[in-house]
């Protein structure tokens, strides 16, 4: 981010974020505006964040813009939007205990508890409820949903 931007936040219709940024991205190429960077983070539901050098820039590109409600007065600093730009662990939010469904791999379809997370190589590992002998499976974090969480 250069010394002149600013980070502005546009409010939207809810989950209406992804489809806003994206128009916002192509009336800017094509109108040639200063708009630097747009960011439509899925925890921060209704707005979008956009670097520019002036709130004016940005009020002029969201007025044909379709959901795209109003420019929230005031701007942000990078610091405060610094842990949107953070990727996070595709294992965060499972807890041992849990029970989850595989979706993807040979184990498609399989309901399953997890055993042991571990968050440094983003795997789980589960034992699988409809194995005749319980043994325990190691797999990526990303190719499951959890179904119930263990203090549930």
């Amino acid at each position: 981010m250069s010394e002149d931007s600013q980070i502005f936040v546009i409010k939207t219709t809810a989950n209406q974020e992804r489809s806003v940024a994206m128009t916002l991205a192509r009336v800017a190429k094509k109108e040639k505006l200063d708009i630097r960077a747009i960011l439509a983070p899925d925890e921060l539901k209704g707005y979008v964040l956009v670097e520019a050098p002036k709130s004016g820039i940005v009020e002029l590109a969201i007025q044909t813009i379709p959901h795209a409600r109003a420019l929230v007065k005031g701007s942000s600093s990078i610091s405060e939007i610094e842990h949107f730009l953070k990727p996070k662990p595709v294992v965060t939010g499972i807890k041992e205990g849990a029970i989850i469904e595989v979706t993807s791999g040979p184990f498609k379809g399989e309901k399953a508890r997890v055993k042991r997370v571990d968050e440094g190589h983003e795997e789980i590992t589960v034992e699988l409820f409809d194995a005749v002998v319980p043994i325990p499976i190691t797999i990526r974090g990303d190719t499951v949903r959890i179904l119930k969480k263990e203090n549930e």
